[in-house]
């Protein structure tokens, strides 16, 4: 008990009148800022504004739609393939399953995220393909204006339509690359509120991520028919070999039916 006092009779020495020791000065540091990225590092996100309503749009004839008899037999091949694919496949162990999945996340790392607003336009950022799908809507829900972060919103795709909801187990804890959305993929958006889902109702964007808009990429030109590149691979072919000094091998002749030995052939029935 007597140690206890003396105790505390010294720490009120100590803050009355002992004198105390001054800390060391330290120079005060200017604050960091976390969000400026220097010029060679991309851009947090990107913002591609709505594509322009000018641009010519070529109609495609009703025979493009229509598989040719290649079509229909590379696809009759390909799907025999992985039908035997899967056949043949030799019993796999859990160990093995792992490391095919730990080779895929090394293989794509991270996942782009497009996400497409009823107006066209589209807000893309780049995430770990660890992260969760509650990443992309934290990241969504972020870049909306004040007044419409309050609602409630749903990320899907389409065709077939699947909903990324984070009330759903099946998706609030599994990864990005988990839910087949490795290495990039493009989610729609539809607010609960439907007049945010018109077509000419502007995405509801908060004025530091409308700043940074840009144009979107512009496609591959797919305009060349075949009969074009067939053409161009012809005169390349020809030009390649004018200049190797080998004349071009001439086109092969269809081979002749075989003919059908006479005892193999079935004469009319009596």
């Amino acid at each position: 008990m007597s140690d206890l006092i003396e105790e505390a009779v010294q720490t009120e020495e100590g803050a009355s009148g002992a004198p105390n020791v001054a800390a060391p000065f330290v120079e005060p540091t200017q604050p960091t800022v976390q969000n400026a990225a220097s010029p060679s590092e991309p851009p947090a996100f990107r913002y591609y504004r709505t594509p322009q309503s000018g641009i010519e749009r070529k109609e495609l004839p009703d025979s493009y739609f229509q598989p040719s008899t290649a079509d229909l037999k590379a696809a009759q091949a390909s799907l025999s393939a992985r039908t035997q694919a899967f056949v043949n496949a030799p019993l796999r162990t859990q160990a093995m399953r792992e490391a095919d999945e730990k080779a895929k996340r090394a293989r794509w790392p991270t996942t782009t995220i497009r996400v497409k607003f009823s107006d066209r336009s589209q807000l893309e950022k780049t995430f770990l393909s660890t992260d969760k799908i509650r990443s992309v809507y934290a990241f969504v829900r972020g870049s909306l204006r004040e007044d419409v972060k309050p609602i409630k919103f749903v990320l899907y795709q389409t065709p077939p339509k699947r909903e990324f909801k984070v009330s759903d187990p099946q998706v609030r804890d599994v990864s990005l690359a988990d839910l087949q959305l490795a290495p990039s993929s493009v989610l729609l958006l539809r607010f609960e509120d439907d007049s945010l889902n018109y077509t000419d109702v502007p995405a509801p964007l908060a004025e530091s991520v409308l700043a940074a808009a840009e144009d979107l990429p512009a496609p591959p030109n797919f305009d060349a028919t075949p009969e074009e590149s067939s053409a161009s691979s012809r005169a390349s072919s020809i030009s390649g070999g004018s200049k190797s000094g080998k004349k071009p091998a001439p086109p092969k002749e269809p081979k002749a039916e075989s003919k059908v030995p006479k005892w193999m052939k079935r004469g009319p029935k009596k």
